[in-house]
């Protein structure tokens, strides 16, 4: 598979940085910018608890479109890892979308977005049927379609893993757009562990405060002790896969959410992958050894970091250009 290069996307000079890009993908500054422009979004959002099955509850927010007389659609948002309804990638591509006339539905994963009390099992990644239902949850309660699907980082992998299973889900995607996902897991912990210390030390900041927010939630048992907490990403994850999960180890785990090679060999939903060559936490590189059919683009930029694609000093990014220009084809 050789991914389509684009040259369409070209950003200052200054912002050719891939960290700088990072950054600013969910920096509060262009979430400040934005304000009037993700207001609407925010204030009529209708906020639902979705029942996934076997007793999972997952949240998530509704808007409906005022700018046409009839829907283009309904475009499911997933966030990234320790990401939320509410980052700031997610409200600029809602709002977007919702001035493009569609109706927009943010899904919170577990133990995100302050849900940790919801559900006392923990997230981890392979948490993929609980997704699946509440897609379909969404899908029961909601009759706008087309029913399109957007994911970021590790909502891009969850995003291509719900696309494959839609059609014996009775998922009736139209189009899933991944940006920036997490193809072959054990690549993406070690680009993690080799790039600039900020990335490691950002997720784990984060990840610890999530889970001592769920330990405090579920004080009855210890989920983690101090040493665990103490470790590194990879101590970390194999410590929630050997006490929280049935992998048995590590790789198992991480080979439990991939979608590196033929993994994807079988999807029939349409699916447009943006990715960026200087991506510094999620390797382009993983995308050149899939197998994919044609139903499947790949869409690969020189610049644009991991998530941001932001364009000039005005801090717009040029991924939500084409979620729009390709969701305009469903």
């Amino acid at each position: 598979m050789t991914p389509t290069v684009d040259d369409d996307f070209r950003p200052s000079w200054w912002l050719r940085s891939p960290h700088l890009q990072s950054m600013l993908a969910s920096s509060s500054l262009r979430r400040a910018l934005f304000r009037r422009r993700t207001r609407r979004l925010e204030r009529d959002a209708e906020w639902v608890t979705l029942d996934c099955g076997e007793g999972v509850r997952l949240t998530g927010c509704h808007t409906a479109q005022d700018v046409a007389a009839r829907a283009r659609g309904l475009a499911v948002l997933f966030h990234g890892w320790e990401g939320s309804t509410r980052s700031t990638y997610l409200l600029q591509t809602g709002a977007r979308l919702l001035e493009e006339g569609w109706d927009v539905f943010r899904l919170n994963f577990r133990d995100h977005g302050g849900t940790h009390a919801l559900n006392p099992g923990i997230f981890h990644s392979c948490r993929i049927d609980e997704v699946v239902g509440a897609l379909q949850a969404v899908q029961r309660r909601y009759p706008t379609r087309p029913l399109a699907l957007v994911g970021f980082s590790l909502g891009g992998n969850f995003a291509l893993r719900a696309a494959l299973r839609a059609p014996e889900a009775g998922l009736e995607l139209a189009r899933t757009i991944a940006v920036c996902p997490v193809i072959d897991p054990h690549a993406g912990l070690f680009q993690l562990e080799h790039a600039p210390r900020m990335y490691h030390d950002y997720f784990m900041w984060k990840w610890r405060r999530s889970l001592r927010t769920k330990q405090r939630v579920f004080a009855g048992t210890e989920l983690f002790t101090r040493h665990d907490l103490r470790g590194t990403l990879r101590s970390l994850t194999e410590a929630l896969v050997l006490k929280h999960t049935d992998f048995g180890s590590l790789d198992n785990y991480l080979d439990g959410y991939s979608v590196a090679g033929d993994r994807l060999a079988r999807l029939r939903v349409p699916v447009s992958i943006l990715a960026a060559c200087d991506d510094p936490v999620c390797p382009a590189s993983d995308l050149a050894a899939m197998a994919l059919p044609p139903c499947v683009e790949v869409t690969l930029t020189a610049h644009g970091g991991h998530c941001g694609f932001i364009r000039d000093r005005h801090l717009g990014s040029w991924a939500e250009d084409y979620i729009a220009k390709r969701l305009a084809l469903t």
